[in-house]
């Protein structure tokens, strides 16, 4: 399924740019992560009173895209999708009604059509995330519908090398 946002053209507010710092290039850690807020909504919550495990996963896909939105040039978006392979997802601490999340997302290797991703979520301040993910995306030709290679055009895009970049939580020395 290809990711899709209402809110893609805000997101994408021109090349580089991060909805709460000005710099969405070169998202390659935890520290140089594209970073954006989300404010959970009513229906986000289940009958335990915390955030629904789905939710965190729609969240992560939002947040990817409105990464490739604010990173990649209209020509480019115009002409190319990412669709999700794979997500693995921890979750580690909940979200209760009235508190707000970060996402922060970065890339990691980039083999033939498919890109590693990462993303953090976690409520501002917060020591740990309230989830996890990393997901394998695949880069789809919109005018074929046929995977098409990762090319240097897209790694200067989102200003990233393709190498790996280890899990979440890897740059700050957590374990798995």
């Amino acid at each position: 399924m290809a990711a899709t946002v209402a809110d893609t053209e805000d997101a994408g507010r021109g090349a580089g740019q991060n909805e709460r710092t000005g710099a969405g290039s070169g998202a390659e850690s935890f520290e140089t992560a594209f970073v954006c807020d989300i404010a959970p909504s009513a229906e986000d919550f289940d009958e335990l009173g915390h955030v629904n495990n789905a939710v965190y996963l729609r969240w992560a896909q939002e947040v990817a895209v409105r990464h490739w939105a604010a990173t990649a040039p209209a020509a480019m978006r115009a002409a190319r999708v990412f669709v999700v392979l794979r997500h693995e997802i921890d979750y580690r601490d909940p979200v209760l009604p009235g508190e707000q999340v970060v996402g922060r997302t970065w890339l990691g290797a980039a083999t033939g059509p498919r890109f590693e991703r990462y993303v953090d979520l976690r409520k501002p301040g917060a020591a740990k995330p309230s989830a996890s993910v990393k997901s394998v995306w695949c880069m789809i030709d919109l005018a074929t519908r046929r995977p098409l290679r990762i090319g240097q055009d897209v790694l200067d895009a989102f200003g990233v090398s393709g190498e790996p970049s280890g899990f979440p939580g890897a740059a700050r020395g957590e374990k798995r």
